[in-house]
């Protein structure tokens, strides 16, 4: 089922001048269809018109119903498709990075140990640091205020605590 988004513009109030058009249902008409192809350029499709009861202020107190004539136009919202993740992709094999011209790297200890059936028991495990144990590095250094600048500062809070 299509989605649509709407929009409400005011119906022109008088017609506009043109070269050609000497009535004023022939000048009104031109500026509708001006009004018209414009939001249908857009891909606005005029749906209906509406008049509709308006609320307004007249003198300091009073108030007054006025009709408004509206034009209600629609265009088709279109659907977002979801987007899927882009996969990962093998970087080139450069020549120069070959088996036969790699540079000696050391392989991970697990992965050499299970290769060559030596026993890993004796390899110590990494050491997972916690922000307990990482401690001082973690908080910043404060500078410490000395005792005299304490009694120089204005008092603030409450006023019932000055009586």
């Amino acid at each position: 089922m299509p989605k649509y988004e709407y929009k409400v513009v005011p119906a022109p109030q008088r017609g506009e001048k043109a070269k050609g058009l000497k009535t004023s249902g022939e000048r009104f008409a031109h500026a509708l269809m001006g009004l018209m192809n414009d939001l249908g350029r857009d891909g606005w499709e005029y749906l209906r018109a509406d008049t509709l009861p308006c609320e307004e202020r007249s003198g300091l107190t009073g108030k007054t119903t006025t009709y408004q004539n509206m034009l209600v136009f629609r265009r088709e919202v279109a659907e977002v498709a979801p987007v899927e993740a882009p996969k990962a992709i093998a970087a080139p094999i450069n020549p120069a990075d070959t088996p036969a011209n790699a540079p000696a790297s050391p392989e991970p200890r697990e992965e050499a140990g299970e290769a060559t059936g030596e026993d890993t028991a004796d390899t110590p495990p990494l050491a997972v640091q916690t922000p307990e144990s990482l401690g001082a590095s973690l908080t910043p250094k404060l500078a410490a205020v000395p005792d005299a600048a304490e009694g120089k500062a204005p008092k603030v809070g409450p006023a019932a605590n000055d009586r």
